[in-house]
């Protein structure tokens, strides 16, 4: 399987190399293990197999919607890489569970804070259960944003190559929280942690974080990277 899983991947590498011009400067930043969370804007389908291509052999594990699985390409491909299913429309805590321990191991876990597609690339609220991962884990956090990956298919359609620009931003961790943080303690947090993503994006890619303090950091704190 070590052997499949490295000319899959291998791959699926080479094909987005030819499809997609590759802007990613900062790729060598992120660590080759864990425990780490790495939080990423959610675009469309194209992302996953470029950062994962680009990022193996380090042990990245991702969490994906469930209903992926179903899907004949993805499907067998999430399961090659280890993919961690969960439940949408809810705190699905096995998910979380089976997260929490793989960092333990020293695996790094891929989440999506938003949940599900943008298409527009501007950014939408994150997710609650991306906070309870980070606080049940006491993991660092490192955002990872991209750009650029909303036109691909016009662009395939006319043959050209899409600009995929990958940004990677200072790692931080949660602090003045408890362990049962309140609701509004826990959303002020949860857009401390999508303000970091909308840091390393243009302008226009905010979405609904557009306009805010950008500088208010009361519940997250910047890491020196290792």
């Amino acid at each position: 399987m070590p052997l499949v899983k490295t000319i899959v991947t291998t791959f699926i590498r080479q094909i987005f190399k030819v499809t997609c011009k590759i802007d990613g400067p900062d790729l060598e930043k992120i660590p080759d293990h864990g425990p780490l969370i790495i939080i990423s804007n959610h675009i469309n389908f194209l992302e996953v197999p470029v950062v994962f291509s680009l990022l193996y052999p380090r042990p990245i594990l991702g969490i994906a919607k469930e209903e992926t699985w179903k899907n004949p390409v993805l499907g067998p491909l999430f399961t090659l890489w280890d993919m961690i299913p969960i439940k949408r429309g809810e705190v699905d805590l096995n998910a979380i569970q089976m997260a929490v321990q793989a960092m333990a191991a020293g695996k790094i876990i891929a989440i999506a804070p938003e949940g599900t597609r943008s298409k527009s690339g501007q950014l939408q609220e994150g997710r609650p259960g991306t906070l309870l991962l980070a606080l049940k884990s006491q993991a660092p956090i490192l955002p990872v944003a991209h750009f650029g990956g909303e036109s691909f298919w016009d662009n395939f359609k006319k043959f050209k190559r899409t600009p995929f620009h990958i940004r990677v931003g200072q790692p931080f961790h949660l602090v003045n929280m408890d362990a049962r943080p309140t609701k509004d303690v826990r959303e002020a947090a949860m857009t401390e942690m999508m303000i970091r993503l909308a840091e390393l994006l243009p302008p226009a890619y905010h979405g609904i974080y557009s306009g805010l303090d950008f500088s208010n950091h009361q519940y997250t704190e910047s890491l020196a990277l290792e």
